[in-house]
C-alpha cells in the first residue's frame, strides 16, 4: 500500500558529487508525513542516520554536517544532495518516511560507492 523508492546512488570519485531522490507513494499523503531522512549502512555496521527533515528543520550526523544537504520539493519526496564525498561514505542509503501515527517506512535501497 506505501512505496518508498530511493534512485539515485552510483559510483563516484572522492570529492564529487552526488544526488540521491527518494518518493513516497501509495496511502500517505502529504499530511500523514511527520518527517522523512535517510540513513545508510556500510558493510560490517550498524544502519546509521543520515540526515532527517520535518517542516523544513533539517538534523544531520556529525559525518556528513557541512557535506551533504537533505530537501524536500513536498510532503512526500525528499533528497540527499552529496558533495565532498568520502570513501567511507561508501554504503547502502535507505531512505525513511515517518509518518504522525505508525510505523516508518522504509525503501530497498541504493547503493552509493565512493571510490577512485
Amino acid at each position: 500500500q506505501v512505496q518508498v523508492v530511493e534512485s539515485g546512488g552510483g559510483l563516484v570519485q572522492p570529492g564529487g558529487s552526488l544526488r540521491l531522490s527518494c518518493v513516497a507513494s501509495g496511502s500517505i499523503f502529504r499530511i500523514s508525513v511527520l518527517a522523512m531522512g535517510w540513513y545508510r549502512q556500510a558493510p560490517g555496521k550498524q544502519r546509521e542516520l543520515v540526515a532527517t527533515i520535518t517542516s523544513g528543520i533539517t538534523n544531520y550526523a556529525d559525518s556528513v554536517n557541512g557535506r551533504f544537504t537533505i530537501s524536500r520539493d513536498n510532503a512526500n519526496t525528499v533528497y540527499l544532495q552529496m558533495s565532498s564525498l568520502k570513501p567511507e561514505d561508501t554504503a547502502v542509503y535507505y531512505c525513511n518516511v515517518k509518518p504522525i501515527i505508525g510505523p516508518d517506512y522504509w525503501g530497498q535501497g541504493t547503493q552509493v560507492t565512493v571510490s577512485s
